[in-house]
């Protein structure tokens, strides 16, 4: 059974987007690939063949993975998340008590990650340790790089 995928409107349109990709482009050049390998000769001895055939392999694959996902997401409405509390679609401001310095997170799935957006997924240990919080809560959490201890300072969309 397929997991259901949780994911705000722009998540979904980029997974749309990117499957239109692969389906319209990247199929035919694989297709393409194959075709101008095999025309070289010998396929029991043709790496480049071997290669192109692995790539297309790989491709479908994705395909498949896109279409799945894109079949069972759920678009999460940000009008109807309850803010008293940190959820998905929050955007959490926390002090970092060790640092003494502010971050403000973006709880996203995780197909939207993005930490160079401070997008975070909520099944990463920052973002599974703040779901649940509420103002002024505090959280100690276990990092590679050691122990952080958060306070939530607020929390929006």
């Amino acid at each position: 059974m397929s997991e259901i995928v949780y994911v705000t409107e722009e998540g979904l349109a980029k997974m749309k987007e990117e499957l239109n990709h692969l389906v319209a482009i990247e199929r035919p050049n694989a297709s393409k690939a194959i075709g101008e390998a095999r025309e070289k000769g010998d396929l029991s001895e043709n790496a480049e063949y071997d290669a192109a055939k692995e790539a297309q392999g790989l491709l479908e694959l994705r395909i498949r993975k896109l279409e799945g996902d894109i079949g069972n997401a759920r678009v999460l409405d940000a009008s109807k998340i309850d803010i008293s509390k940190v959820s998905v679609l929050s955007k959490v401001k926390v002090l970092n008590l060790k640092m003494k310095k502010e971050f403000t997170y973006h709880l996203v799935s995780e197909k939207e990650a993005d930490l160079k957006q401070m997008k975070i997924s909520v099944k990463s240990p920052i973002g599974s340790a703040l779901l649940g919080l509420k103002k002024g809560e505090k959280v100690t959490i276990q990092i590679p790089a050691g122990a952080m201890e958060l306070q939530v300072l607020d929390i929006s969309i």
